[in-house]
């Protein structure tokens, strides 16, 4: 990890000669003296005679001429918004968001959309919060932001259109419309959307196969593209409720993806569809209720639903196949939670509580080639999880300077399958938890986590599944087991002139049962867990406003993770690296607010990215370069933005070799598509009335 230790002394080196530099700056911790970063804006203070952070209130953002209180969070240095894996369960799966103290009370309205759908008038303040603080739940995570809102009466009506307009691809249309109405403790709001998704990697190309010599087999015209929406509608209610709070939500949705590939040469044509379509649907519940002075209960209820019909095809003229696989089925999440807070003293907060989830999967899957079925294992199944937790953790301020948060999770679950394939295992699992966040010094930082990890099994991989883009198709597996994961992380942070942030940060996994792909009989493949792992990373996050550069209102960003991993490869039984783990993906990029202009304007460059998968019978991956994002915002008044953003590639390339013979590895031949991106534009007007 040479360039990783070279990056990082760089960093440091940064981080130090702004320390030196501009020791003046520096401020008694309970005060920091504001350092302006715009015509209006002023630093956070840090509210250490309270919870130990920093808060931002609207003045900081007043140069940003913010819309929404997503605009606001975004802007926050040292954050990165984090929306949850989303997956079973609650605990580290709704992301680093609080509002009004509490996550949402679903789990597929996510906190960037709640946020994103709040107007900045109704935000009071923002408080960062960076390793731990009493009365709230980090769930896991080092830094969360909690975002606090005015009780003042409102009522507002947010239209909202965008599109995405690609050079020679398929346009997307979408817009919403949301109405909020607050008094007091009590609000509502109805949210009516027609939504759009997109791919940034579709486009025209070539794609060439040689054989094991190098010679040209194919040499062929490449073309694909994809999209997908959806409409849905969410209600929301907020309010008093027996001497408590409750906050409601209920959601129903329709959504669709569609997507194709063609690949000819002169007599040859290979060709794959997939569509999708989906039906979803969530209920969530939280109730919160003083129960006496300092103790307080917690409750949640969250459910979620979803019915599915995907069917994928693939031809190959030369090879005289045609394939057709189909899976329809339904899934569902119920999730049961409470919890007691006690809350001893101004600096020690104390939590015990349970949780209680049941998870299903119901899958039928078909699939054939020139019209004769072909049997798969595990095609058709029902996955069932029944799982409990229960949890006690506590965080103490031991001093203005010094944060401890500790804790142990026990999860006892039994997942049972049926239908082609019958199994039944049942699992136990200790999860502690340990971090401590030191401040030294005002505008220093060093946070320290060690926890267990479980992760969470994707139900799908219990099922067979196809690839027909490359012909592929595989089996499930009914011996999944967690992954888990020992974690020791350590974070160095450095905040300087306002907006200014080093951030450098290293983690160590020791990875039980890596989830990857392994081998099975017959010539297929499924995910299953095969061994034991390790990873490394180094993360660096770099934000420098450029105000005493003499360039109002800029800031230059820098963020990236290096990944180094490593595992056993159960096919060939020597070192590689783990599937799907980036190795790097550099983020550089320079923002401006132009007050004078009422713009905001910003460019990123991620000079490389891409990912590795290794299969039993082939391995590829995907390599991307010199991908430019930037966007200009036009906000001519407080209730209305209208935003353009162009996203294009340079070079986009799709590579794998695939294998004769798993024993020896002998080639069958390689394969390079590249591709040449399309070129998209993508547009978005907000007016709130």
């Amino acid at each position: 990890m040479t360039k990783t230790t070279l990056l990082a002394t760089t960093a440091a080196a940064l981080l130090f000669a702004a320390g030196t530099a501009h020791a003046a700056d520096a401020a008694p911790q309970a005060a920091q003296v504001p350092v302006p970063t715009g015509p209006t804006s002023q630093a956070p203070l840090d509210d250490a005679t309270q919870k130990g952070v920093l808060v931002f209130t609207p003045d900081f953002f007043a140069a940003q001429r913010p819309n929404t209180a997503l605009d606001m969070v975004d802007r926050v240095p040292g954050f990165t918004a984090d929306d949850g894996a989303g997956t079973r369960g609650f605990e580290g799966a709704v992301g680093n968001i609080l509002i009004n103290n509490n996550r949402p009370a679903s789990k597929n309205d996510a906190g960037t959309d709640v946020l994103e759908r709040t107007p900045a008038s109704q935000v009071d303040r923002i408080e960062l919060i960076r390793g731990g603080a009493p009365g709230i739940d980090m769930q896991g995570y080092s830094v969360v932001v909690n975002v606090i809102l005015k009780t003042a009466a409102s009522r507002q009506s947010i239209v909202t259109w965008n599109a995405g307009l690609f050079d020679g691809g398929h346009d997307v249309w979408g817009g919403s419309y949301q109405f909020t109405a607050k008094s007091g403790e009590r609000s509502w709001s109805v949210l009516l959307s027609d939504g759009t998704s997109t791919s940034d990697s579709n486009g025209v190309g070539r794609n060439i196969r040689r054989d094991a010599a190098g010679a040209v087999l194919r040499d062929e015209a490449f073309i694909n593209d994809s999209w997908g929406g959806g409409d849905s509608a969410r209600v929301n209610y907020s309010g008093p409720l027996a001497g408590g709070k409750v906050e409601a939500t209920a959601e129903y949705g329709v959504h669709d993806w569609r997507e194709w590939q063609k690949i000819s040469s002169p007599g040859v044509l290979r060709t794959s569809d997939y569509a999708e379509d989906t039906k979803s649907g969530e209920l969530g519940v939280t109730y919160i209720r003083p129960l006496k002075p300092k103790w307080t209960l917690e409750a949640r209820v969250i459910h979620q639903f979803e019915s599915f019909d995907d069917v994928a095809t693939g031809a190959d003229s030369q090879a005289g196949l045609d394939q057709r696989f189909t899976a329809k089925g339904d899934s569902s999440e119920s999730i049961l939670r409470a919890l007691v807070r006690h809350e001893r003293g101004a600096g020690l907060t104390i939590e015990a509580g349970g949780e209680l989830a049941y998870n299903m999967l119901d899958t039928h899957q078909t699939y054939a080639e020139n019209g004769a079925p072909v049997d798969l294992p595990s095609a058709s199944v029902k996955v069932e999880e029944l799982r409990g937790e229960a949890f006690t953790k506590a965080t103490w301020r031991v001093n203005p300077k010094l944060t401890l948060e500790g804790g142990v999770r026990l999860e006892t679950s039994t997942i049972k399958q049926s239908g082609d394939a019958s199994n039944k295992e049942s699992f136990f699992y200790a999860k502690p938890r340990f971090q401590a966040t030191w401040t030294p010094k005002a505008n220093h930082q060093v946070r320290f986590r060690f926890e267990r990890e479980l992760g969470q099994l994707d139900f799908e991989d219990f099922a067979a599944s196809s690839d027909l883009d490359d012909g592929n198709v595989y089996g499930g597996n009914v011996d999944l087991r967690p992954e888990q994961r020992w974690i020791s992380e350590i974070t160095f942070e450095r905040r300087f002139w306002g907006e200014g942030i080093v951030s450098i940060g290293y983690r160590h996994d020791e990875i039980i049962d890596v989830i990857d792909r392994l081998p099975l009989d017959g010539g297929l493949s499924a995910v299953g867990n095969i061994g034991n792992g390790t990873l490394d990373r180094l993360s660096v996050n770099i934000v420098v406003p450029t105000d005493k550069w003499g360039i109002k209102g800029g800031r230059f960003t820098f963020k990236n993770d290096w990944n180094e991993t490593h595992v056993t490869d159960p096919t060939t039984h020597k070192d590689r690296p783990i599937s799907e783990v980036r190795p790097t993906q550099a983020n550089i990029g320079f923002q401006q607010d132009i007050a004078s202009w009422k713009t905001q304007w910003g460019i990123n460059w991620l000079p490389k990215l891409g990912r590795d998968t290794f299969d039993p019978d082939q391995t590829g991956g995907w390599r991307g370069a010199a991908y430019f994002e930037t966007f200009v915002e036009y906000k001519p008044t407080p209730t209305l933005a209208l935003r353009a953003q162009l996203n294009m590639w340079d070079d986009f390339v799709i590579r794998r070799t695939v294998y004769a013979d798993r024993d020896t590895r002998a080639v069958a031949f390689s394969e390079e598509r590249d591709i040449n991106p399309r070129t998209f534009w993508t547009l978005r007007l907000r007016k709130t009335f």
